[in-house]
């Protein structure tokens, strides 16, 4: 039986891709650059949002992940640091827009602070993982119930704080320094065992958010075919 067909905007080395991919999709990634590392099933290098004005409809289902940069909390604290600015473009309206124009079901993931609705918001707690990694899903043309939320008290991220070396069961999965943990810690951490780059790992989110958010796509698809 052929798979159903999922478009991933953005996919980066494929951490949403995988979770597709073992909730049963066939998953098609398009990003700007070459990922030499990607996990999906075909891949397409160019622009996102130009790919799914013209090849959207012809995909089942379309998950896109714009670059979150412009949206986190981080970026935002530094606007104001020594008068430094950043440049980066948003490009969720775009992109709502495309993925809107295909008339197909579709998923758009970004982090807390993104003008996203939060249909759906997901922790890695929730998936038994050791790593937080807090996102938000805006959905259309289907429907997920929220898992429950474990209460993050009596976790706790290793790493440095204010000169002081923390234990912890949990992992702080961005930058180089703070004892952040090894790249087979961030691995464990959050499911992603195809790719040994840092940069592509850090910018992932757990596979365990989507194969969760694709086995509810599947039931909406099976229910409207």
């Amino acid at each position: 039986m052929n798979r159903p067909r999922l478009l991933d905007l953005y996919c980066c080395a494929g951490g949403a891709t995988r979770g597709y991919q073992q909730a049963g999709w066939h998953v098609t990634g398009v990003d700007h650059v070459p990922r030499p590392d990607y996990c999906g099933d075909d891949f397409h290098q160019g622009d996102a949002v130009a790919f799914a004005l013209a090849h959207g409809a012809k995909f089942d289902a379309i998950h896109a992940s714009p670059p979150c940069q412009d949206h986190s909390l981080l970026t935002r604290s530094n606007r104001t640091r020594d008068g430094w600015t950043d440049r980066h473009v948003d490009l969720i309206p775009a992109t709502r827009a495309a993925v809107m124009a295909s008339g197909r079901p579709w998923v758009m993931e970004n982090v807390v602070g993104a003008t996203l609705r939060p249909d759906l918001v997901l922790c890695g707690l929730m998936f038994g993982l050791r790593v937080f990694r807090h996102r938000l899903f805006e959905t259309h043309g289907f429907a997920t119930l929220m898992p429950p939320h474990p209460a993050h008290r009596g976790h706790r991220v290793a790493g440095w704080r204010a000169g002081v070396r923390h234990d912890g069961d949990m992992f702080a999965v961005y930058g180089d320094g703070g004892g952040k943990g090894t790249t087979e810690q961030w691995q464990a951490a959050m499911g992603i065992d195809w790719t040994t780059d840092r940069e592509a790992i850090a910018q992932a989110i757990p596979p365990a958010f989507t194969r969760f958010i694709g086995e509810h796509l599947l039931t909406a698809l099976e229910v409207t075919t």
